[in-house]
């Protein structure tokens, strides 16, 4: 080989070795610290750098991109002398690459124990319902304190949160039968607020019910005893308008008197004390006709010494006065009353049958006749 190619090619290699050297590409969201002859020189931004070769040498790469970094279970104590386990994620960020090279040995196992202590420091001051129910108060806590600590770190804390909290086993089993009581309890709460409104319902129900049916008694009522007045009154005018006498009147009275008893709830009977007065008066039709057919006084004398000794015979017997009540039996009295009606008219025609065949030769018939 020739002798000068030899030095050609080692200063070729030099070359670029050198320039191998020199140039550094720094990718983006990364940061190189560099030290000349073991001193920090500067921190190499991303894209395309130069460095003294021999000199300067790359002691750190940091990636200044938003960390997550999850710890592990660690047990912390509770107010209430209760070992929890608190898993925590952490969410961070290099803000100053010399500061996290130098500043510290290894960051995140800083983080981790600071951490920990300020976990304990918090989770102690409560106790477990506080823990369970307070997650946003501890993750406050904790990022202020560790913004306060590995600010001079050259990282920045932007969330702490906590991942899970497990309490003992005996804990656990303890807060499912709370919950469980709690979820009977609001049942059985539940299940007595429907039965209270279903009674509710119906009793409210009933009462319309009641309310109704006593209104739609009422019109019932208001109708029937309207109806019972139009009919009355169109009898009370038929009777004026055809101007019927006391005697077709009596003789109806009578007539109506059995209806009264037919009902199978009357117990008694109360005789109105017209009655006397309605037997009187038809007795009294019949007896007008005997005097319209031309007695001569002598029979007329005869016929009132007849009713007078008829009056002394019944002088014994108890006369019924007005308005008095008589506790008598129903059909018993109807039965009676027909009885002392019929007989007054058969007796009544009998003393005008009887006038008749005593009249005297020369006097003529009454004009009634």
């Amino acid at each position: 080989m020739d002798p000068v190619v030899i030095p050609i090619l080692v200063a070729a290699i030099v070359v670029v070795f050198l320039v191998a050297a020199t140039v550094r590409i720094v990718p983006q969201a990364r940061r190189y610290n560099i030290e000349r002859f073991g001193r920090y020189r500067r921190t190499l931004q991303p894209g395309l750098n130069f460095v003294l070769p021999v000199a300067d040498r790359v002691n750190t790469k940091l990636d200044v991109r938003e960390q997550v970094y999850s710890s592990d279970p660690k047990p912390v104590i509770t107010e209430d002398n209760l070992v929890v386990n608190i898993d925590t994620v952490l969410y961070y960020q290099i803000t100053d690459p010399r500061a996290a090279a130098y500043e510290v040995a290894d960051y995140l196992h800083a983080i981790d124990q600071l951490t920990v202590t300020t976990l304990r420091n918090v989770i102690g001051s409560m106790d477990l319902e506080g823990t369970l129910t307070s997650r946003e108060e501890i993750n406050a806590r904790l990022r202020a304190v560790l913004d306060d600590a590995t600010g001079k770190w050259g990282i920045r804390v932007n969330r702490v949160e906590i991942k899970a909290i497990d309490p003992p086993n005996t804990i656990k089993e303890a807060m499912e039968k709370q919950m469980r009581a709690e979820r009977d309890k609001r049942a059985a709460i539940l299940h007595a607020e429907g039965e209270r409104q279903a009674k509710i319902l119906t009793a409210e129900g009933t009462k319309q019910k009641d309310i109704l049916e006593a209104q739609g008694t009422q019109q019932a009522m208001i109708l029937r005893a309207d109806g019972e007045s139009k009919a009355v009154e169109l009898v009370f005018q038929a009777v004026h308008r055809n101007n019927a006498d006391a005697k077709v009147l009596a003789y109806k009275y009578l007539e109506t008197l059995p209806h009264l008893a037919q009902s199978d709830n009357n117990t008694f009977w109360v005789i109105p004390g017209e009655l006397t007065e309605a037997i009187r008066t038809v007795t009294g039709a019949f007896g007008d006709r005997s005097a319209g057919t031309g007695l001569p006084p002598a029979a007329q004398r005869e016929d009132a010494t007849d009713a007078d000794a008829s009056d002394k015979d019944h002088v014994g017997a108890p006369e019924v006065e007005a308005n008095s009540t008589l506790a008598l039996d129903a059909v018993a009295a109807a039965d009676e009353a027909a009885k002392q009606a019929a007989v007054a008219v058969s007796d009544a025609k009998a003393e005008a049958e009887a006038a008749g065949e005593t009249r005297l030769p020369g006097r003529p018939p009454a004009s009634g006749t």
